[in-house]
């Protein structure tokens, strides 16, 4: 005799699916104002950026989150060191539109000799000096925070050309042109110094002086950011 074969279906509990909430629900949205791409989080909220590479691998700092400030993700830092490898040890860096430090930190961490950071906001200024005291990173370099506007500071920040600079500045406030100029026009660069150059992927990249090269260069929806070689 054959028993009667019951369908699997029938044996099996129904598992209800979670009703999805109703569009009114959602969160509106909120574009994201000044620099990168990333949601967007209320001024003067603490934050943190963490050190990739170096010796303070692994180290997470406080940083400010004010408006505009918008730290370099850490697979864009692996990528720009990556590029700088050949370049760090022993360099004079600039990092021009400091933010949270991150680049510059960055570039101490792996053993620059020596790094200016210039940054707009006070309270981020005073947050990067005491994440510089925190790691105690005079005692193994040097390092100077300017509290000042960049294109003003530029003029006379230094009797000595870098061998890096680092140019992030927040997006749409049109300085990149004039930031490139004031590093070219100040001697700040010389043969050999390299520039990093972040902004945003809708801006067209200013011409650039005859004797700088673009040599590594990407872009993503967001941005595009290179390293320009002085020759």
């Amino acid at each position: 005799m054959y028993e009667r074969m019951i369908p699997l279906s029938a044996t099996m509990k129904r598992v209800s699916r979670p009703t999805r909430a109703p569009s009114s629900a959602k969160k509106p949205y909120s574009p994201q104002k000044g620099k990168k791409s990333g949601k967007t989080q209320s001024t003067n909220s603490p934050g943190q950026i963490r050190i990739i590479g170096g010796q303070w691998r692994g180290r997470k700092l406080p940083v400010l989150n004010a408006e505009g400030l918008r730290p370099t993700t850490d697979r864009n830092k692996e990528t720009l060191f990556n590029w700088l490898m050949p370049y760090i040890n022993d360099a004079r860096c600039l990092d021009v539109f400091a933010g949270s430090g991150g680049l510059g930190l960055e570039a101490l961490s792996r053993y620059a000799a020596h790094c200016d950071f210039i940054e707009l906001d006070k309270q981020a200024a005073s947050q990067l000096k005491s994440n510089l005291t925190l790691l105690k990173a005079n005692e193994l370099a040097s390092a100077t925070v300017h509290q000042a506007d960049a294109l003003g500071i530029l003029k006379g920040i230094s009797q000595a050309p870098y061998d890096i600079v680092f140019v992030d500045p927040p997006f749409a406030k049109s300085l990149v042109a004039p930031t490139l100029a004031a590093l070219e026009d100040n001697k700040l660069v010389h043969s050999g110094s390299v520039v990093y150059l972040e902004h945003e992927s809708a801006l067209t990249t200013p011409a650039l002086p005859a004797h700088w090269q673009i040599i590594k260069d990407k872009q993503t929806s967001a941005l595009r950011y290179m390293l320009i070689e002085v020759c």
